[in-house]
């Protein structure tokens, strides 16, 4: 009796002793990111990893596209567009890891690091990792830099060689995360130059704990953060690559937050009691890209004759479910500057036929049909969707052979151009659309490498999106963005498939989740009852 007592006791005490219960939320994510370098991430699966951990300069409003202040506290724009001034933060502290303990905080060293990384092949850091700086690249920014400036600590000044609508909200980007110079010199030094991008320090709200590849990231609030310490303590993303096991796990509750469910388990989990779906129009598109460059896709009446042979409605209705809406143009319906006047090909196996014959295949043609191997916010089953497309062009005499490889893989094939048509997709970075008509289809990016995957550069195009670029007054961009869209339609460098409605279920104990128009998965600001 006296010893269990006296354990009772002990109990007691040592329950009093403690502090409240740390806060931990866990996030069911789809997939591994490919590493903790934000310059050469394409994947919203690496932004969502990688963004808990860093910082960009300027970011957007928690839940929009608004910029404001981050590692920049102001700045200042020339009358002439073309000088941006920047006044950093001062104050902002480093993680630091078992390896490396920073000596200094944030300053303008680490801000010019990230730009030069991208943009210099004399860098050390240029081919660290990898040298395929896509965004940067995709973007046009080797050649819109004229020079980056040290005025002091804590002032950066950059000069364009043109003017840049989208240039602040470019610099929120997650390509633009910002990493410690010192750390990068230190381990330059030591020999493992790698080590930044595997061991990662930055000034976000969250550090890393531990990685372990398919498995699980962990992250531990960090306590020094700039704008304060997270609301959650402990930050766990339980690596779930099938969407009916994430929702198993989030009716568990062995996670909170989940991301892409399976349009066939919408109907249970809006009839799940401690569960809420959010939802809103997805800035992102789905499509099937024709390789422009590769026969026989380089003749444009195959292209519109393939586009006439699939059923889309079908397709959507089969694999999106309640959840996707056709898509007509390459940017979606919910962005400015979206033609509403355009008309998409027909459904018309007939014509497509008749088209076929006309460009020189009246007895049809064998060609690959690529299909990603993952789930994607603006794809749910490509896999399913392929079949659909298979058995629709075999009907027209095009024998088509669906090919798949490992994600990674997948991609940097797609990106040198080895298909002739793949499925890919695309979810916007900055609310502006010149990040989808310039960086998915200007010539900047049909280089080896780009996402520019369809390998399209047509100059009446390109002439529309770059000068774009260059004004300010959006009433004029818009109409330069209206035509671009009429030639998009016209040269039909993809079979725009749909856009997914953005669907996020969360256990009801989440408070303050928001969605981000960009899909990604931001978790400073959110809290969660015990």
């Amino acid at each position: 009796m006296k010893k269990i007592l006296l354990a009772t006791l002990s109990a007691s005490a040592l329950i009093a002793a403690q502090p409240l219960m740390a806060k931990t939320l866990i996030y069911c994510s789809e997939g591994s990111p490919e590493n903790f370098a934000p310059s050469i991430n394409t994947t919203g699966t690496s932004f969502d990893a990688n963004t808990q951990i860093y910082d960009t300069i300027v970011q957007f409003e928690r839940g929009g596209t608004k910029v404001e202040p981050a590692l920049a506290q102001k700045w200042e724009i020339s009358a002439d567009g073309l000088t941006y001034t920047f006044s950093l933060r001062k104050g902002v502290k480093w993680h630091n890891t078992r390896a490396f303990k920073p000596t200094r905080d944030f300053n303008a060293d680490d801000f010019i690091f990230m730009i030069d990384r991208q943009w210099k092949e004399s860098d050390p850091y240029f081919k660290v990792t990898s040298s395929n700086h896509s965004y940067f690249n995709d973007m046009g920014m080797p050649k819109l830099l004229k020079s980056v400036e040290k005025v002091d600590d804590y002032t950066v000044k950059i000069t364009l060689n043109q003017p840049e609508a989208p240039f602040l909200s470019d610099l929120a980007m997650q390509y633009a995360s910002i990493q410690s110079k010192e750390y990068a010199d230190a381990m330059l030094k030591a020999g493992t130059p790698e080590k930044i991008d595997q061991d990662p320090i930055g000034t976000g709200p969250f550090s890393l704990v531990q990685y372990q590849k398919d498995a699980i990231i962990r992250y531990k609030a960090f306590p020094d953060y700039w704008a304060g310490k997270a609301k959650i303590d402990d930050l766990i993303f339980a690596i779930t690559p099938d969407a009916s096991v994430r929702w198993a796990k989030l009716q568990k509750g062995e996670c909170h937050v989940m991301p892409y469910p399976n349009p066939a388990d919408l109907d249970a989990i809006r009839k799940d009691a401690n569960v809420q779906i959010l939802e809103q129009p997805g800035l992102n598109i789905g499509y099937l890209a024709y390789n422009t460059t590769k026969k026989p896709f380089d003749n444009v009446k195959v292209r519109h004759a393939v586009n006439m042979a699939i059923n889309k409605k079908a397709i959507i209705d089969a694999v999106y479910l309640s959840s996707g809406i056709a898509a007509i143009n390459p940017i979606p319906p919910s962005m400015w500057s979206y033609n509403e006047t355009i008309k998409d090909d027909p459904f018309d196996p007939d014509a497509a036929k008749k088209a076929l014959a006309e460009a020189g295949y009246p007895n049809g043609m064998e060609i690959d049909l690529w299909a990603m191997p993952v789930q994607r916010p603006y794809n749910p089953n490509a896999k399913r969707i392929a079949e659909l497309m298979q058995a629709d062009l075999a009907k027209v005499g095009v024998k088509a052979e669906i090919k798949s490889f490992e994600w990674g893989e997948y991609r940097k094939r797609m990106q040198n151009g080895e298909h002739q048509t793949g499925m890919l997709g695309w979810t916007g970075d900055n609310g502006d659309p010149d990040n989808f008509l310039h960086t998915l289809l200007g010539c900047d990016s049909a280089k080896t490498n780009g996402s520019n995957v369809a390998k399209f550069c047509f100059p009446a195009f390109e002439e529309l999106v770059q000068k774009a670029k260059t004004i300010s007054d959006p009433a004029q961009r818009t109409e330069l963005y209206r035509q671009a869209q009429v030639i998009f339609k016209e040269q039909s460098p993809w079979f725009t498939i749909a856009h997914a409605v953005q669907l996020k279920p969360i256990r009801k104990e989440v408070k303050d989740f928001k969605l981000s128009p960009f899909s990604r998965h931001v978790f400073y600001g959110v809290d969660i009852a015990n």
